[in-house]
This record gives structure tokens, sequence and C-alpha cells, in this order.
């Protein structure tokens, strides 16, 4: 099986989507608690969402099949922490948001199949990832890449209270020139349906860091969002209706990566 998909466009902007497949396969869904077996910590529909924008403005778009569950493919290879001191998920993590165990006992992988998790899928990933970044900066001089991502509004084991709806992350202003981070938030200002914080609780996982090089004409972007505005919590359902207004605001920000 392909364990991503690469739609290449013409812009210099590419979507990566790390965390929006929910495929386990059956030799390790079988490990795992019944709950884990739905991938609860996806980042729901966020292809739904970003994809017919993407189109529109002629950009590339990347995402993987299986869930975060099988690796984080927004996690260092090495597996080291991203937020020192606090309480997180892993790259081959055994625990979910709620705190509990994903595997039953006895049955979490070990460092091997952990490493073969990486090289079946998180290599892969970053290898188009990485091609398709080095392509568009190649023919334009510059790439944005963009880090499409979402959670529940409320996860206690990570932030307090519930979450901005819109969390720009561009790692503290290191992974972007300023003049975008500034154009970014003030299209967030502009509005008032949404609230939102920049380079608050998520400041860019690893892929943000790691490839927001502005100097080498590469700026990264995440976008966190709760998913309280276009989606059902509980059920995963998606609301057309909710959502579309989130696609609006989404659009006004890619649009200023093009600028």
């Amino acid at each position: 099986m392909e364990n991503f998909t690469l739609q290449r466009g013409s812009v210099p902007l590419l979507i990566s989507l790390p965390h929006d497949g929910s495929f386990i396969p059956d030799d390790m869904a079988a490990r795992m608690q019944p709950a884990a077996r739905r991938s609860p910590d996806t980042d729901w529909h966020v292809g739904r969402l970003y994809e017919p924008l993407a189109r529109q403005l002629g950009a590339s778009v990347l995402k993987p099949k299986a869930s975060r569950y099988v690796i984080d493919l927004n996690r260092p290879a090495d597996g080291h922490a991203l937020y020192p001191g606090q309480r997180e998920t892993g790259l081959v993590s055994t625990i979910g948001f709620d705190g509990e165990a994903i595997y039953l006992d006895g049955c979490e992988p070990d460092g091997a199949e952990v490493q073969q998790r990486v090289n079946e899928f998180w290599q892969p990933y970053h290898q188009a990832l990485s091609q398709e970044v080095a392509r568009l900066r190649d023919r334009h001089g510059r790439v944005v890449l963009w880090e499409g991502h979402s959670i529940r509004s409320r996860v206690p084991m990570l932030f307090d209270g519930r979450l901005p709806d819109f969390n720009l992350g561009t790692a503290a202003g290191a992974s972007c020139t300023a003049s975008l981070q500034s154009e970014l938030q003030q299209r967030l200002d502009a509005q008032s349906r949404f609230s939102f914080a920049v380079n608050g609780r998520f400041k860019g996982g690893y892929i943000t860091r790691h490839y927001g090089n502005p100097a080498a004409g590469v700026q990264a972007v995440q976008l966190e969002l709760a998913q309280v505005n276009y989606m059902d919590e509980q059920s995963f359902a998606y609301d057309t209706e909710k959502a579309a207004r989130v696609q609006e605001l989404i659009a006004r920000l890619l649009e200023a990566t093009l600028a």
C-alpha cells in the first residue's frame, strides 16, 4: 500500500497534513485497546478542509494514510521530546491525548518495531516532503510549507481550558519571516468570528521547526484548529455549514503566503 498521497501544485505553497490519516494495519490494531482502534486523536477532516482550497490556489498537498498511532510524522525520528518538561505523546506513542494506554498490556512495540515503522512510514513521507519543498523552491525561488493540524478543543493532558479556535505557530518567529507572520496575524485580527493565538501552546512541531529556514527561501507555518468549529468532537462527524466558515478564514491565510 502506498502510505501517502502527493498532489503536486504549481505555486510556491506545499500543504502538509501529517495527522490526516486514520488507517491502522490489522496486526497493530489487534494489539491495541478497543478505544484506540478508532484512532481518536486523528486530525479529523483536515484534508476535506484544505484540498478544495489547494485546488483553487494551485498548491501542493501531502498527506499520509496511516494514523499517528502507527507513527507520528510530526515528531523527530530519534524520538526526542518537542516540549521538554511537558507531558506529550511521542514518535510511536503508547498513550493517547486522554492519557490512557493505546496498547493492551505487554503489547507495546519494542525498539526494533519502532525502527521498522520509521523505515516504512516516516522516512518515505519526509523524503516526499523534502523533495517537494526543493522542487517548488527551485522553481519559484521560495516556498511556504503550511502545516495543517487540528485537535479537540479541550485536552486537559496537553493544555488548560479551551483551546483558541485558530492557533498559529512559527517556532516563535524562527520558521518564517517577520513580515509573513505579521501579515497572517493581521488577517486574524481583521475578523471577529474566531479566537486565535500566535505561538501559544502550539508553536510548531518537528516539521515546522526542521524545515523552516527563511534564509534559504523556505518558510514554515503551522495552523492548529480547534475541531469544535467544523465537526462534532464526539462522533467525528463533519459539519459542512460550520466548516465553510472555517475554510473562508483558512483561505485568507493561505492567500497571504502567496502575496
